[in-house]
């Protein structure tokens, strides 16, 4: 039987090598998942049948919206079931602002365990007239994430267009990433940030590690197309955008988002599936 030994040149070539091997892998592994907001109809009619056919688009996580809530244990512990099965995680669900006080939280927290998440995101605010409205906003994410902690779980903030317009001068975007722990996840949803005038790819950069999720929904001012345009079809620089991710971010999944387009619900999904492998590999 012959021993084969790498010699000292070769064992520091491999060693050189290896953080660039771990790079690339952990970049092609980022998972892209669909909110499922972008198939809502489908989903209220017959939710097991649609994230069956989610999965089998290729979607490897979902991100479950408010109608989650109103689920019974059962019903909540079916799904899960249905996604170990499949092989899909769900790492967050989109949460009501009103889901975020002392008495919701403890349901909302119970219900995520079940399913898996790891992120509780408040999908709007309503804040206060001014900037302090914002810093109460923030105050109530740090007293979420303070909550959530102690079960493994970790709160989120998801922006549509008001958190990128200037409030007195600055970004309400500004005050909450200033004012939040960073544990709070800053989900971006790229769409409502450009419409907004704002550049996804400055913001990422200027905020290392805090867009740990990014809804991939395009936008475009052509015409009044707005979010009608399939992923891919819009104003976002998405290469730049994933680079930007990967590289400061602290990217953790993908989520593509469509709130409609010219084709039904599921032909939507499946298409912007489809260009999103064709942008960024996985």
């Amino acid at each position: 039987m012959s021993t084969h030994f790498l010699s000292r040149r070769s064992f520091l070539a491999l060693s050189a090598m290896l953080p660039w091997s771990l790079r690339t892998f952990a970049a092609t592994s980022i998972p892209v998942g669909l909110e499922l907001y972008s198939v809502r109809n489908a989903l209220k009619d017959d939710p097991i049948g649609t994230v069956r056919a989610v999965a089998q688009m290729g979607y490897q996580c979902v991100e479950f919206y408010a109608p989650y809530f109103d689920w019974t244990e059962p019903q909540t512990k079916e799904m899960k079931k249905l996604l170990d099965d499949l092989g899909v995680r769900c790492f967050s669900t989109h949460n009501s602002s009103s889901y975020f006080t002392a008495e919701n939280l403890k349901r909302a927290r119970d219900m995520n365990l079940i399913l898996g998440s790891k992120y509780v995101v408040m999908s709007s605010s309503q804040p206060k007239p001014g900037l302090d409205g914002w810093k109460e906003v923030a105050d109530t994410l740090n007293s979420a994430a303070d909550q959530l902690e102690p079960a493994g779980l970790k709160a989120g903030y998801h922006n549509h267009e008001l958190e990128f317009t200037p409030v007195e001068g600055k970004r309400p975007i500004e005050i909450l990433t200033k004012n939040t722990k960073s544990s709070v996840m800053l989900q971006l949803d790229v769409g409502t940030c450009l419409e907004a005038g704002s550049d996804p790819v400055a913001w990422i950069r200027a905020n290392p590690g805090r867009t740990r999720s990014i809804h991939c929904k395009d936008w475009s001012a052509e015409g009044g197309k707005g979010y009608t345009v399939l992923f891919g079809e819009g104003a976002a620089d998405w290469k730049n955008i994933f680079a930007a991710a990967e590289s400061v971010g602290g990217i953790e999944y993908y989520l593509v988002e469509q709130e409609g387009s010219r084709f039904s619900e599921f032909d939507t999904a499946k298409r912007c599936l489809q260009t999103f492998r064709g942008l960024r590999p996985v």
